[in-house]
């Protein structure tokens, strides 16, 4: 009965896209006037975008987005590339921008396996730390980068990443060396850093029940010990199918007894996949093969009615869900944006969000709008 109401929520806000013109989409009101009294609605940015530099984009976020999310220029190997050397002027840009639209701000990410440099892990090069000097390594990245925004970034993804899909810890370097001794640690030194930022634990393949079962561990632990986690984020990285409603919502619902749901990256991949895993391991690519690039010069009407759908349901669930769902974070702005055009194969020609390459509003953005107008 929960699934058909989305549904028929959806199939009402497909039916009536049909008579609306494309100049009416474009005067559609915002999206973060439409869920103003559900959840902050944002997006990813990437550097062009932090620093101005895409008016275009800017105009789209200042619109549509009261909440912002840096893509890459905050995680370690960006903001922190060397031992002696921190490079802050996109983070500072990014949060100036948000400060400029008066958005509620996210930092993303304190502590992740990837995109963080060998030398965090190293005594030498080739020589693993020690698991005092990694922790203290880390302490101190979290105290300098996350201090410095202290008052000005409302929430930090602390740990990223941290589960196997069978909910156990993933073996990353962080592991092999410090054990789970790390993910209290961060949690621990991100408070202390910023007693008032909003703290996350943020991961993919959240709906599927053995990794929702070991975030639910993992925070409860935490939580046990004193430690402040506000919320767990949920990645949104989906297909036109896959997963179904019922499996999202068990999650969102799962994960509400912690404390506040995030949907944190939110995109729906057209595109086929070379393979059946799912979620969105970077390291999990493919070289690059044409019959997975099959939409080179636009999304055929019929897949582009297939997203429209999914959109609108997945949004008719994160409505019904308002009283849980504090946020919901496009991963990118417009399609030219997306991750998904180089994962997992680099390359691609990708549709996964509401505006397209030219920055107008796709029939998706519309169909979210009605989805949730017409309940």
């Amino acid at each position: 009965m929960r699934k058909s109401r989305i549904l028929l929520a959806a199939s009402v806000a497909l039916a009536s896209l049909a008579c609306v013109s494309s100049q009416t989409r474009r005067a559609e009101p915002s999206l973060k006037t439409v869920f103003k009294d559900a959840f902050y609605v944002g997006a990813a940015l990437n550097y062009q975008q932090a620093s101005g530099k895409d008016p275009k984009a800017e105009a789209i976020i200042a619109q549509h987005f009261n909440t912002i999310t840096p893509e890459n220029l905050l995680k370690w190997g960006n903001v922190h590339p060397q031992p002696d050397k921190y490079n802050f002027k996109p983070a500072d840009d990014y949060v100036a921008l948000g400060k400029k639209h008066k958005q509620f701000i996210i930092g993303h990410t304190l502590v992740w396996h990837q995109q963080t440099p060998d030398w965090v892990f190293e005594s030498q090069p080739g020589q693993p730390v020690t698991k005092d000097k990694l922790l203290k390594r880390m302490e101190e990245h979290i105290m300098t980068v996350a201090g410095r925004y202290k008052g000005q970034i409302n929430g930090w993804d602390v740990v990223n990443e941290a589960l196997n899909d069978d909910g156990t810890l993933r073996k990353s370097k962080w592991h092999q060396i410090t054990g789970e001794e790390y993910l209290a640690k961060a949690f621990e030194t991100a408070r202390k850093a910023d007693p008032k930022a909003e703290l996350y634990y943020n991961d993919y393949n959240m709906w599927k029940p053995a990794k929702a079962d070991g975030a639910v561990k993992l925070v409860k632990s935490l939580q046990a010990k004193g430690l402040k986690v506000d919320g767990i984020g949920m990645q949104g990285h989906y297909g036109l199918e896959h997963p179904s409603i019922q499996q999202i919502e068990e999650s969102i619902v799962k994960f509400s007894a912690l404390g506040k749901v995030m949907i944190t990256e939110l995109d729906i991949d057209v595109l086929p996949n070379p393979s059946n895993r799912q979620g969105a391991d970077i390291d999990a690519t493919f070289e690059f093969d044409q019959k997975y690039n099959i939409y080179t010069t636009g999304l055929p009407n019929e897949v582009q009615q297939k997203l429209t759908k999914r959109y609108a349901e997945i949004f008719a669930l994160f409505h019904k869900h308002r009283d849980k769902i504090s946020r919901v974070t496009f991963w990118g702005v417009t399609d030219a944006d997306s991750w998904l055009n180089n994962w997992p194969i680099k390359g691609r020609t990708s549709y996964p969000l509401i505006f397209d390459r030219n920055y107008q509003p796709k029939p998706a953005l519309q169909a979210i709008v009605q989805a949730v107008q017409k309940k």
